[in-house]
């Protein structure tokens, strides 16, 4: 009896332990697979807060631009002319979608092959800046004339004011005629990240 339930035996371990081994290569496989998933997700991000960092290049571009720019009417109107691309829009393009995921289907995803690029001073190697410029107005022409977001001014004091309060028939308070204008900064850099900055200066 015991002679033939031994041998009735024979293999039953074996299968067991090729069961075993197939579950822990499975088991190690999945976790290998985890552990590279959990790696690349945060070389990508640090890429992306990298990305985010040198926006900072393409935002001083704009601003030294606009400082730049003279006349200053000259900034009343769309100028296509600059170097580098089409940069800069005298109203604030209520119907472009800057990021391209707008499901408005009134918006139009802007092309930034047409922005500017910031070549001076060079971004980082494998990064690539570009921005677009909108002043905040609803359409061209002068801001004391037209809708816009501008800066706030504060009061102003008169002779006969007290604390800078108005006087009878005079207001002391000056009204605000500069634009505010929005600077979009797109930067791609390594593994394809993107990322984009805005910045609104006046």
């Amino acid at each position: 009896m015991s002679a033939a339930l031994r041998s009735g035996q024979q293999g039953v371990v074996l299968f067991i332990a090729l069961i075993v081994l197939v579950a822990m290569s499975l088991a190690g496989i999945a976790l290998m697979r985890g552990v590279d998933t959990g790696t690349i997700i945060a070389g990508n991000l640090a890429f992306r807060q990298s990305a985010m960092h040198v926006a900072d290049i393409g935002v001083e571009a704009g601003r030294n631009w606009l400082t730049g720019v003279t006349p200053t009417t000259t900034l009343y109107n769309d100028q296509p002319a600059i170097t580098g691309g089409q940069g800069y829009f005298a109203n604030w393009g209520e119907n472009i979608d800057l990021l391209g995921n707008d499901p408005d289907p009134l918006k139009v995803d802007y092309n930034w092959n047409n922005a500017i690029n910031v070549t001076s001073p060079a971004p980082p190697s494998g990064y690539s800046v570009s921005y677009v410029i909108h002043r905040l107005c609803k359409q061209t022409g002068d801001p004391v004339s037209i809708t816009c977001v501008k800066q706030t001014v504060g009061a102003g004091s008169t002779a006969s004011g007290t604390k800078g309060a108005a006087s009878f028939g005079t207001f002391a308070i000056q009204v605000p005629t500069n634009a505010l204008y929005r600077i979009t900064v797109r930067v791609v850099g390594p593994r394809n990240s993107v990322s984009y900055v805005q910045a609104v200066v006046y």
